[in-house]
């Protein structure tokens, strides 16, 4: 694992590599960067999403799978509309497959089909796009406060 992690809590990186123990590092990883953060209330959910896309990054893709975390400011709303600006925890994870993942409707025996069922379920919102050399899958929870 190679990984940055900015005290200030702004942003933490970490490049693992596609081995299976990558999810355990990963959470690990998180839920550490988290802790430092004072953020240990966002550490269960973040910990079981990011598990779930880097298993799907392991599964899928072949090559390092990027985790990012960022805390960030979202927009204020228009002008001359009421609501304030929402400090939200953004949470990336990155490989080099382009195809971007499907949330796919598992029926109840089956045994995997749900990961981006429960991201979409779990986050305040979530995405995909395309870089040079793969794809970035990321969702954003809000900050506590």
């Amino acid at each position: 694992m190679v990984g940055v992690l900015d005290t200030e809590g702004a942003r933490a990186d970490w490049t693992f590599s596609a081995e299976p123990d990558a999810v355990r590092t990963a959470r690990h990883a998180v839920r550490d960067a988290l802790h430092d953060w004072g953020l240990d209330e966002l550490a269960d959910v973040s910990i079981l999403l990011v598990s779930e896309l880097v298993t799907n990054s392991l599964q899928h893709a072949s090559g390092p799978i990027g985790v990012r975390l960022v805390r960030l400011d979202t927009p204020a709303p228009a002008a001359g509309t009421a609501g304030p600006v929402r400090a939200v925890l953004r949470v990336e994870v990155s490989d080099p497959l382009s195809d971007p993942p499907r949330e796919r409707a598992a029926g109840p025996d089956d045994e995997g089909g749900r990961g981006m069922q429960l991201v979409a379920c779990s986050a305040r919102r979530w995405g995909t796009r395309r870089g040079k050399t793969g794809k970035t899958v990321w969702f954003e929870l809000a900050l506590p406060g």
